[in-house]
């Protein structure tokens, strides 16, 4: 019987070393400290993982570094998007035969498909494997919106479990709870403090990149111990690292971050380009305020 999937879980970054390739070596140092730290899952070639800016053999090397390391831990939940369904199959057998629990999908970027042709895509997908797929809605990257009468359809397809929900819309959380009931389990995307509050079972974050500890204490205060005000009052304490990553910046940003808080991890690949000095000083006033160097890797 499949574990359900719940928490906060990490959509992570992908370290490069100074010459911009990719370092394994500290994948490792990072995927096993966000478990040591608390996180409940994670996800890797997420839109923070640089997905789009790896070659394919990066993109496997990537993907077995986090479930080997992992080892069972949490779960690791692979980003296995494409704009062929043919390929989104591919990845998506790929991410299961290498032990991965779960894939999180986007859908097709570039086609604007119709919500015929989305259905058809999820279920194809999820026909062609027998891990559970998370939906991926974010219209700012993806030119499609799936709203909440579509993804009751999607959630009507047998393995299309879960919905990382990425709009500001926070009503998005409870018009899928009530439209597919038990069958999506919704995280929220862009909010999770706001999200857990509409009944959503988790966060797929950016800013636990650099906090997983108190991110996913936002969540356990909230859906364990129904303490919402000191959610409240932790997220509201967070809330300016969390606004720091949920922008433009979120792959630079966050890799600054990790940077000045002694976990050097790389600069984004182009087009991505590293901050500019007054956001990176930013970013490290954030760490000395936060105590984030306390992470610093041994």
């Amino acid at each position: 019987m499949r574990k359900a999937f719940r928490g906060v879980f990490t959509v992570m970054i992908t370290p490069f070393d100074a010459q911009g390739e990719l370092d394994l070596t500290a994948l490792a140092a990072f995927t096993d400290w966000q478990i040591r730290e608390g996180i409940h899952g994670l996800i890797p070639l997420g839109s923070t993982g640089e997905f789009l800016s790896l070659a394919e053999e990066e993109r496997v090397a990537v993907a077995r570094t986090v479930i080997e390391t992992a080892a069972g831990r949490v779960p690791v939940l692979v980003g296995t998007g494409a704009e062929d369904t043919r390929e989104a199959v591919r990845l998506t057998r790929q991410a299961q035969e290498m032990g991965a629990d779960g894939a999180m999908i986007i859908p097709p970027f570039y086609s604007t498909p119709t919500d015929e042709e989305l259905v058809h895509h999820y279920r194809t997908i999820a026909a062609a494997v027998t891990i559970p797929i998370m939906v991926y809605n974010n219209p700012a990257t993806a030119n499609v919106d799936l709203k909440p009468d579509l993804v009751a359809r999607i959630a009507g397809i047998e393995g299309c479990d879960y919905i990382k929900e990425s709009t500001l819309e926070v009503t998005r959380v409870r018009d899928i709870i009530r439209k597919a009931g038990k069958d999506m389990t919704v995280f929220g995307g862009i909010l999770g403090f706001e999200s857990f509050v509409e009944g959503a079972q988790g966060w797929v974050a950016v800013a636990s990149n650099v906090a997983p500890g108190p991110m996913a204490r936002i969540f356990e205060l909230v859906a364990d111990e129904n303490r919402i005000a000191e959610a409240r009052e932790l997220y509201l304490e967070w809330l300016p690292l969390i606004e720091a990553v949920g922008g433009h910046f979120y792959v630079a940003g966050t890799k600054a971050l990790l940077h000045h808080m002694g976990r050097p991890v790389g600069a984004p690949r182009p087009p991505r380009l590293p901050l500019p000095d007054a956001d990176d000083a930013r970013m490290k006033a954030l760490v000395e305020q936060f105590g984030l160097a306390a992470a610093k890797a041994a």
